[in-house]
């Protein structure tokens, strides 16, 4: 809103001191890590206070865990917390007007209110279980199907590749300051997105279209739709599996998102772009300022989240979180490094999977169910003690503390970070 505000002052002449500013995406980021930080640190402590007078936490089983059931009472649905730092700032300091910002507006939300909802059952309708699988599931594809229609039907949604100087659809865009440079630059709408390591790094899904002629627009689109509703439903799914230990989800999420911000800001300006031989998205640059308040709210709720957790983010949260990173992903068209980037949603996932399929699978051979890992998802299996449930995997000896596992995943989450920046020139 304010920056609305502000350009209206700039074209009436009005010159009103400093609103120059709001034009740079640098300040207007800053300015919104900033104010979602202060929202969920000044906010956040009422709203834990409220919840802790309504009594408002989940119950939590004894699974043999160090020091679990200390945790017994800490109120949950702090997902508000980062939902409201998260909205704010991008209502003050983002562009409205553009579709990028509108379609990770309504992500969050969405998720949001899906979230919401399951934590509403746990907490007063004393549902353990929540909403049922398949309602979250049916939000999900939802979801996915809003996203892929605005990237495909659109017409602010397009990518722009760089053409020879005399080709008849060459638009030329001069770019630079004192040194003038000239970037003949063609747009275009399409379903491509971006192969990592690959030198010819475009990947369009129309591709796998078994069909060819009046319909294949038609099929293109169904692949993609259905390709962009998978990864929502599994970075979502994957981030509310890793919300198991105080900080880790937030302080992961942080990593994964400094990394989006990167790549949105160098796919939105046309001279980065242009150097580094990727995609040049027009407007995609104003995704910055959403991803500053993201990262700013999950710093906000770190700080009560932490080591030992005055506060659980819930479904409410955990949900929003993953919906947002698959989102934009999707949207910067980078969506194919996110089992890289987000490689501790994508173990923490397949560490269930793996402990499920080969429970059935040797329940029906042996008539007993067997273990891969002592307890899933993965995080706990280190933090449970040896012998308690047999396992293949019997390291390590001893349980590790929870705030020694959540530093080691975070390490991780840093070295994958930096292998998926590196995707940018090692082809």
């Amino acid at each position: 809103m304010l920056y609305h505000l502000f350009e209206y002052l700039n074209k009436s002449l009005i010159d009103f001191p400093g609103s120059g500013l709001f034009r740079y995406l640098s300040f207007r980021a800053a300015l919104a890590t900033l104010f979602a930080l202060l929202i969920a640190w000044i906010f956040g402590k009422y709203i834990i206070r409220f919840l802790q007078r309504k009594q408002i936490g989940e119950e939590i089983r004894d699974l043999g865990l160090e020091g679990q059931m200390a945790k017994k009472g800490t109120p949950t649905t702090g997902g508000i917390i980062i939902l409201l730092s998260i909205l704010a700032p991008v209502l003050l300091f983002g562009n409205l007007l553009n579709v990028y910002v509108q379609l990770m507006i309504v992500s969050t939300v969405w998720m949001g209110c899906i979230g919401f909802l399951d934590d509403y059952i746990k907490v007063f309708r004393k549902n353990k279980d929540g909403l049922h699988g398949r309602f979250k599931i049916i939000g999900q594809v939802g979801l996915g199907l809003i996203v892929a229609s605005t990237m495909y039907f659109c017409d602010d949604v397009v990518i722009c590749e760089r053409v020879e100087k005399n080709a008849p659809d060459a638009q030329t865009e001069v770019v630079g300051g004192a040194e003038q440079k000239t970037i003949y630059v063609s747009e275009s709408k399409t379903t491509e997105t971006t192969i990592p390591f690959v030198k010819e790094n475009e990947f369009d899904y129309r591709w796998l279209s078994p069909v060819s002629g009046e319909y294949s627009g038609l099929v293109g689109w169904i692949i993609y739709a259905l390709a962009v509703v998978f990864i929502i439903v599994a970075v979502s799914n994957g981030a509310n599996l890793t919300d198991g230990m105080d900080g880790l989800l937030p302080g992961v999420s942080i990593i994964i998102g400094v990394v989006l911000g990167i790549f949105a800001y160098l796919s939105g300006n046309i001279i980065y772009a242009d150097y580094l031989n990727i995609m040049y998205i027009p407007r995609s640059g104003e995704l910055v300022v959403f991803m500053a308040a993201f990262i700013g709210a999950l710093i906000g709720f770190l700080w009560y989240n932490s080591y030992p957790a005055q506060v659980f983010m819930g479904d409410t949260g955990s949900l929003s979180i993953g919906a947002i990173i698959a989102v934009f992903a999707i949207v910067v068209r980078k969506e194919l490094l996110i089992p890289v980037l987000c490689g501790i949603f994508f173990v923490e996932s397949l560490s269930v999977v793996m402990q499920v399929a080969y429970f059935k699978y040797t329940k029906r051979k042996y008539g007993e169910g067997r273990r891969i890992f002592k307890m899933t998802p993965l995080h706990h299996h280190f933090q449970k003690k040896r012998g308690d449930i047999p396992a293949l995997i019997q390291r390590p000896a001893q349980a590790l503390p929870e705030a020694k596992i959540v530093m080691r995943f975070f390490i991780v989450a840093i070295l994958l970070a930096v292998l998926t920046v590196v995707t940018l020139k090692v082809r």
